[in-house]
């Protein structure tokens, strides 16, 4: 067998298993195998398996995962989610759908110490959805806007997957955190927008809306000052990060300390146990998680032995379409594939590929990768796998007795507003390129 059809058989067969169930890491590491098998031998192909599992994640910035996840377990299990909801929810309480443009602002909040998208959507799905549907608040959109905000986690830092986009391209960290806040921050206020649009067009959707802006303004007062833990986390990972003061793993730490600081002194954590059951629960997803890393490094690693992405890499760059028209194609590419996959198998499958091509066309790979971090979010969102539905679907009390289709529907509007953002990043490169020049540079 040649290696040019090792290639195509490579990424045939990881859409196989992909299709009949096998779990996304699962399905790299046996693509992969078979496949390595096939042009290498057994040996060969353990070998590079065992150099893969290693030299993969030997760099000290995977420490930054595990750390950022843990950091997130002790914010969830703190009682920071119910502080940033209910101080926001006091800012924005005389607007329009007061609760869904405080449950869009504090997933990203959230997402700033959280950096994963499933974790806040599943945790402001348990905390934001029961008092929406006490004010009377539309269920269906209620649940669109809690699992489309969770998206933002995907852009606003520390972001789990900028992280893994960075290793893949070999990228600043730095930079890309920079990249993300703007463009995370811009998606919020398009998200409230529209939510402000769609209550004053038929007020039904948030019924309770002069009772929810009757609350006292003392009690206002002091839900907004009860943030300041979650700010405060915020400015050190963030702060010490573009000081200089901390690397990205450092930064991660110095955040995980703070975190389980404030969990002990706001007295969420009275015993030893709540943080053993944080650091289990961040133990068991970083596993999944790395599980997931190691078989698409494998994966690409195989898929670059077969010498597929250098071919499609010079025959996309001798056609005679403007760069332009490539980048859509490969826009177009990933907003299919986030249909079907997992943002890392997205990344390991195009990324070994795409990169060359959009650095040979003069495109900033910083910029590129806020583009494919928007992508990931329309992706959580759009069916048939869009991992914030399933996340929210399974979460929700079940007397709520919401159907997935119900939780697509009432995504659909946000998902708009992710396309209408994706067109302007797309078209104004600097919405993401000014605050990383001005802050590294």
């Amino acid at each position: 067998m040649d290696f040019l059809t090792a290639g195509a058989l490579c990424i045939a067969l990881l859409l196989v298993l992909m299709v009949i169930g096998v779990q996304i890491g699962l399905a790299f590491l046996l693509s992969g195998f078979i496949v390595s098998a096939l042009l290498l031998g057994v040996d060969g192909t353990i070998s590079l398996l065992g150099q893969a599992s290693y030299f993969s994640i030997a760099s000290p910035t995977w420490a930054a995962i595990p750390l950022f996840i843990l950091m997130g377990a002790f914010a969830s299990n703190g009682g920071l989610a119910r502080r940033a909801y209910d101080g926001i929810h006091a800012l924005a309480n005389r607007l329009p759908g007061s609760l869904m443009i405080a449950t869009c602002f504090s997933c990203g909040v959230f997402g700033a110490i959280s950096g994963s998208s499933i974790a806040t959507t599943a945790i402001f799905g348990r905390i934001a959805l029961p008092e929406m549907s006490r004010l009377g608040y539309d269920r269906v959109l209620s649940i669109g806007v809690i699992a489309s905000a969770g998206t933002f986690a995907s852009m606003i830092p520390p972001s789990m997957m900028m992280i893994i986009y960075a290793l893949f391209t070999q990228q600043s960290i730095g930079k890309l955190f920079a990249a993300g806040i703007i463009p995370g921050v811009l998606t919020a206020l398009v998200y409230a927008a529209l939510i402000v649009i769609l209550v004053r067009r038929n007020p039904s959707l948030a019924p309770q809306l002069e009772k929810a802006a009757a609350e006292h303004r003392e009690s206002r007062r002091g839900k907004v000052v009860q943030m300041w833990p979650v700010i405060t986390i915020a400015f050190v990972v963030l702060g010490g990060l573009y000081s200089g003061m901390f690397t990205p793993t450092e930064s991660a730490a110095a955040g995980s300390l703070v975190s389980l600081f404030f969990a002990w002194y706001l007295k969420s954590f009275t015993k030893m146990s709540d943080v053993t059951n944080s650091m289990r629960e961040a133990a068991n997803i970083t596993a999944m998680l790395f599980l997931i890393n190691i078989g698409a490094l494998f994966y690409s690693r195989v898929l670059a032995v077969t010498g597929l992405p250098e071919e499609l890499t010079m025959m996309l760059q001798s056609t005679a379409l403007p760069p332009f028209a490539i980048l859509l194609g490969i826009i177009v590419i990933f907003f299919f594939l986030g249909m079907i996959m997992v943002p890392v198998g997205i990344y390991a499958l195009t990324l070994p590929i795409v990169m060359p091509i959009l650095i040979g066309l003069g495109y900033d790979p910083i910029w590129f990768g806020v583009i494919a971090l928007k992508l990931t979010e329309i992706g959580a969102i759009t069916p048939p796998v869009g991992l914030n539905v399933f996340a929210i679907k399974g979460s929700i009390p079940k007397e709520f007795n919401v159907s997935v289709e119900q939780v697509y529907k009432g995504c659909m509007p946000f998902l708009l507003c992710d396309v209408v953002v994706l067109i302007l990043l797309i078209a104004f490169p600097a919405i993401s390129l000014w605050l990383p020049n001005l802050l590294i540079n």
